[in-house]
């Protein structure tokens, strides 16, 4: 299994479920001209596919102002939610119609393209990241261009009436004293429920088959540490580890809003977060962006899914996905030039980091973000409390397909705690071996 070499952060994807967990909900594909379509870029233009749509307009910004600093042209063509990105490069690969640099999710997305991406290896950014995407050789062939992180993000303004200390939050007997004492203070707060959590597997498989279910698999672990993932991709689980899993989710849903639990959408989920009416969420800091359409304006932040008994003080964070260099790109030695710029340059920070809202992956970006979850994500950052997110590289669909509907089960009541680590284990063992 290729691994994702990161010294942190991320949503969700993300294959289908990344790009709803960062927001990527728009179905439109644009190029550089802002028209639709994808024809090929002309002349010597580097041409690159982004997957994150809701960043488009800033790369072009930017993609504008390279140009006219460096006299080389960039072709920019954004893919939305709603779009089979795999499927669309497959047809592009197919036509002869590759462009110059396009985007990757993780191992699944990879393994389509191991034989044509370029070794990256000497570009100046390489050395500057913790974060690059790198085959089994350990060659260096993807670029990340952001970190996203996600636990269970806070109210801190509602933490502090409270009297709960988020730095406490490092473990299941903390967040469960926590959870007691902001409940018995409940009406007191204005808050309908002590949590914001979606279990509905229909559409919110990717938060808890994907993003929650990610915590059994690296929370609290070295980030290079996939001992955990690698087991359960043969078929073994930690018993002991999975039951304090389950005795979280577990704690989290008899402290969540029971509607939104078993039948909210994101949106449902969110608005309860950000109109104020619950102390957390199980979002990361994508949902920064969004905080202002509901005119939030108590401070957040980020704080560990502690399940363990022992203590936890990392979150999970990592690229959410990559650009791969085409190797037969008669672009290449522009398309280095281009990614160091963008990684290194004044005005490539000011991109990623202000304009686009983003964690930068770079150590020597010097650019602070503004948002608060992205403020309080580089902290973790900064400090090196990651763990990785080992769960993009499960099996494709996997959360919509088998574990999603085992989480909503378990948040109904229709299963108890055995069963839930029994069936999970089946479902997960099931998919694994069919998709093999």
């Amino acid at each position: 299994m290729k691994k994702k070499i990161v010294s942190v952060l991320l949503a969700t994807a993300m294959v289908a479920s990344l790009l709803v967990g960062c927001g990527g909900i728009s179905s439109n594909k644009s190029d550089s001209s802002g028209s639709t379509g994808d024809a090929k870029a002309s002349g010597d233009a580097i041409r690159i596919v982004n997957g994150k749509i809701e960043i488009d307009k800033q790369l072009k910004a930017f993609a504008k102002d390279y140009e006219e600093r460096t006299g080389q042209a960039v072709s920019i063509e954004s893919l939305g939610g709603g779009v089979d990105i795999q499927g669309t490069l497959k047809g592009y690969k197919a036509a002869d119609n590759m462009p110059d640099l396009f985007v990757i999710g993780g191992d699944g997305d990879f393994a389509n393209w191991g034989d044509y991406v370029a070794d990256l290896g000497d570009c100046e950014w390489a050395s500057q990241t913790d974060f690059a995407y790198k085959d089994e050789s350990g060659t260096v062939v993807g670029f990340p261009y952001a970190v996203e992180g996600y636990g269970i993000t806070y109210n801190a303004d509602v933490l502090k009436e409270a009297g709960v200390d988020p730095a406490s939050l490092t473990s299941y007997d903390a967040y469960k004293t926590a959870f007691e004492t902001i409940e018995a203070k409940k009406d007191e707060l204005g808050l309908t429920a002590v949590c914001s959590v979606a279990a509905e597997s229909g559409q919110m498989y990717w938060s808890t088959g994907n993003h929650l279910f990610g915590y059994y698999l690296t929370g609290g672990l070295e980030r290079d540490d996939t001992s955990v993932f690698d087991d359960m991709m043969n078929g073994k689980y930690d018993e002991d580890r999975l039951g304090e899993f389950a005795d979280f989710f577990s704690l989290l849903c008899q402290y969540s809003d029971k509607q939104t639990l078993i039948s909210g959408t994101y949106d449902d989920q969110l608005a309860l977060f950000a109109q104020g009416k619950s102390a957390f969420i199980t979002e990361g800091n994508w949902i920064d962006p969004s905080l202002p359409d509901y005119d939030a304006t108590f401070d957040c932040g980020i704080a560990p899914l502690a399940f363990t008994k022992s203590e936890m003080t990392s979150i999970l964070a990592d690229s959410p996905s990559w650009w791969c260099a085409y190797k037969d790109s008669k672009n290449l030695d522009a398309v280095k030039a281009f990614l160091d710029d963008l990684a290194t340059s004044e005005e490539g920070q000011k991109c990623l980091v202000t304009d686009c809202g983003m964690i930068s992956p770079y150590t020597t970006c010097t650019v602070e973000p503004e948002t608060p979850l992205a403020r309080s994500l580089k902290t973790y950052v900064d400090d090196g409390k990651t763990s990785s997110w080992e769960w993009s590289n499960m099996p494709e669909g996997i959360a919509q397909k088998a574990t999603g509907v085992v989480f909503e089960s378990y948040a109904k009541g229709d299963i108890d705690k055995a069963g839930f680590i029994s069936t999970l284990e089946t479902a997960i063992n099931d998919y694994t071996a069919q998709a093999q």
